[in-house]
């Protein structure tokens, strides 16, 4: 590995030396905090210029999904992706949000029911196979706008490709994110899809 391995696969970029122009829509009006997921588009200030602005977007009541949808279906993107880094970052927003512990424990173990459960459902399908099936459309389509829908493929697309570009250079968690019972559920994850 090279670099900082406290932080990813990448060298690391002295701080005063991030483009923090580029890196403005991490923490508007602010400096951007010397977090991994900052210094890894610290590297690339222009994909941060672009990108940035669209996660925040996709990420904030803007795209008409509230919060705590938002938080659930990032969390169960993180299992379908076996994503550490954004696992452990969404369970604080996830309580933040007024998810309970035992509601973050069934979104991780895949038993979670009710909306929530579709909303995992979703999020299976989508990240798994790219699609949704009718039954669960149907679902969907009783609790969701058009609009919302849109928001929720985009969502959990959006989560699905940072979960990847995020392992792939194998992001380390920021100091004090605890990924709970991460490991557990992968494990859970993966008997009962038979691996």
């Amino acid at each position: 590995m090279t670099g900082n391995p406290g932080r990813s696969r990448l060298g690391d970029i002295p701080y005063d030396q991030w483009d923090f122009e580029a890196l403005a829509d991490i923490a508007p009006g602010m400096k951007p905090p010397d977090l991994s997921v900052v210094a890894f588009f610290a590297h690339y200030p222009e994909l941060a210029d672009k990108w940035l602005p669209w996660n925040r977007f996709i990420n904030s009541k803007a795209c008409e999904l509230d919060r705590r949808t938002r938080e659930i279906v990032i969390l169960r993107v993180a299992i379908g992706k076996r994503s550490r880094y954004e696992w452990a970052q969404h369970i604080k927003a996830a309580r933040a949000a007024g998810i309970t512990d035992e509601e973050i424990g069934a979104i991780g173990a895949g038993t979670a029911t009710g909306v929530t459960g579709l909303l995992c459902r979703a999020a299976d399908e989508i990240t798994r196979d790219s699609d949704l099936r009718d039954d669960t459309y149907a679902e969907l389509a009783a609790h969701f706008s058009e609009r919302q829908l849109i928001s929720l493929a985009f969502l959990i697309g959006s989560y699905s490709l940072l979960s990847v570009v995020f392992g792939a250079f194998r992001m380390e968690l920021d100091p004090g994110l605890d990924p709970g019972d991460f490991d557990t559920y992968l494990n859970g994850d993966a008997e009962q899809k038979g691996t």
